[in-house]
């Protein structure tokens, strides 16, 4: 099977489990903090949403990063995270779809203030920073739910509140 293949398979399968848990985010809590360094919950829902899309960074060679980008933006609503998810996984699958194997294998890099940040291939782009950031994000987020008392849908197996046997 050809790595762009296999990402997309991967990317639609988690992007599904990853809806699911966005879908659990209470609106009335967006502004919730679990310690005063954290994000919010909609500052981190609204993150982990956006985060397929940043798939489309693989369609140049370099990437700057730009000062308002620091800030992360906090959702106001639980449509705006479903919607903000759905719109940056189709952004994704079309990126991923434009890629070859070849491309993968081709350098890539983001800048900030015009110093390299990160340095990588674009085949290490789409696993670090758009799929394993995202898994990272999602399991973050599944603690705030915890903490929240919101029931965590399953994600690799049965939670302590789905699918128990």
């Amino acid at each position: 099977m050809a790595v762009v293949e296999a990402l997309l398979q991967e990317l639609d399968s988690e992007a599904k489990t990853t809806r699911r848990v966005l879908e659990r985010v209470p609106e009335k809590h967006l502004s919730w903090k679990p310690h005063a360094k954290s994000m919010s919950l909609g500052q981190l829902a609204l993150h982990l949403a956006q985060s397929s899309g940043y798939a489309e960074w693989a369609a140049t060679d370099v990437f700057e990063f730009t000062p308002d980008m620091a800030t992360a933006p906090e959702a106001k609503t639980q449509a705006e995270i479903l919607s903000t998810h759905d719109e940056a996984v189709a952004k994704a699958k079309k990126m991923l779809s434009k890629l070859t194997d070849a491309d993968l294998a081709k350098g890539w890099k983001a800048t900030a203030g015009g110093n390299t940040v990160m340095e990588l291939p674009k085949g290490a782009l789409m696993r670090v920073v758009v799929m394993n950031h995202a898994y990272h994000h999602r399991g973050q987020l599944s603690v705030y739910l915890r903490l929240l008392d919101v029931p965590v849908p399953s994600i690799y197996g049965p939670s302590a509140d789905e699918n128990r046997m």
